[in-house]
C-alpha cells in the first residue's frame, strides 16, 4: 500500500541493501541487530516517516528476499510496495528497484547500510534537489587526503577545503536517474557518478558525521551508540 501523495510533487524511494557483507565475518549487515532490532529497520523508519515519500522499493540480496519480506510484513510498513533482488554490481540493482518503483517526479536513493538517516536530512536533500535537480548528502572531510601511486608513493596531497566525503541519501530527478542509468554503462560508485556523466551538475547537501555506512563489524558498534545517543536524546 502506497502512502498518502503530496500535493504537487511525487517522491519515491529506492533503499539498496543487497550487499555481500563481505567484511562482516559472516553476518548479514543489514538483518544484524541493533538496539534488539534489524539493522535495516532504522532508515525504513525514518522514510516511512518522510511525508513526501509516497513509496518505497526494498532491494536485497536474492537469498533475503524471504527475510526482508518477513521484515516489512513484521514492521507494517504502509509505504514499501516490494521487494526486489539486487544486481551484480550496485549500480544494477539501484536499476532494478527503479524498474520496481512507479514513476515519480523525485527519487531517493538510500543505502541500507546507513542506519543513522533522519528526516531533517531527507529534508535538506530535497530542497537541495529541487535546486539543481540531483543532490548528494555529505561532509567535509576532516583528514589531510594524499593521492598514492600503486607503489605506494604521494602524488599529491589536494586541498581538503574543497574534499567532501559523499554519502547518502542521493536525490534525483526521476527522469535523470533513468536516463543516467540507461546512457551510463561504466562501473561507478553512486548514482551521483552517473548522473555526473551526463554532464549534470550535482548539489552537495549536508548530511552527518554520525551517517556512517556499516561495512564492519566494529562500524556496528558505532552506528549502535549513536542511535542510542539518539533514542536517549528522545
Amino acid at each position: 500500500m502506497a502512502g498518502t501523495s503530496t500535493p504537487g510533487f511525487s517522491v519515491g524511494a529506492v533503499v539498496v541493501a543487497a550487499g555481500k557483507s563481505a567484511r562482516m565475518d559472516g553476518v548479514d549487515k543489514i538483518f544484524a541487530s541493533v538496539l534488539g532490532r534489524p539493522l535495516l529497520s532504522f532508515a525504513l523508519d525514518q522514510l516511512e516517516a518522510f511525508s513526501p515519500v509516497t513509496e518505497i522499493v526494498l532491494v536485497v540480496d536474492s537469498g533475503s528476499l524471504r527475510q526482508g519480506r518477513d521484515l516489512i510484513d513484521a514492521a507494517g510498513y504502509q509505504k514499501v510496495i516490494y521487494v526486489c533482488p539486487g544486481g551484480e554490481r550496485r549500480q544494477d540493482s539501484v536499476s532494478s528497484g527503479l524498474d520496481s518503483l512507479t514513476p515519480c517526479d523525485w527519487v531517493i536513493v538510500h543505502d541500507g547500510a546507513r542506519p543513522c538517516l533522519d528526516v531533517p536530512m531527507l529534508e535538506r536533500g530535497l530542497a537541495a534537489a529541487q535546486e539543481a535537480g540531483a543532490a548528494v548528502a555529505g561532509v567535509p572531510v576532516t583528514d589531510t587526503i594524499k593521492v598514492v601511486s600503486s607503489q605506494g608513493t604521494v602524488l599529491d596531497t589536494p586541498d581538503r577545503r574543497s574534499l567532501w566525503a559523499a554519502q547518502t541519501p542521493q536525490i534525483f530527478r526521476y527522469d535523470l536517474l533513468m536516463d543516467a542509468h540507461r546512457q551510463c554503462a561504466n562501473d561507478v560508485t553512486d548514482d551521483a557518478m552517473m548522473v555526473e556523466s551526463l554532464g549534470h551538475s550535482v548539489k552537495m547537501f549536508l548530511g552527518s558525521y554520525d551517517n556512517l555506512k556499516v561495512t564492519t563489524p566494529e562500524d556496528l558498534i558505532l552506528a549502535e551508540a549513536f542511535l542510542h545517543s539518539r533514542v536517549a536524546g528522545h
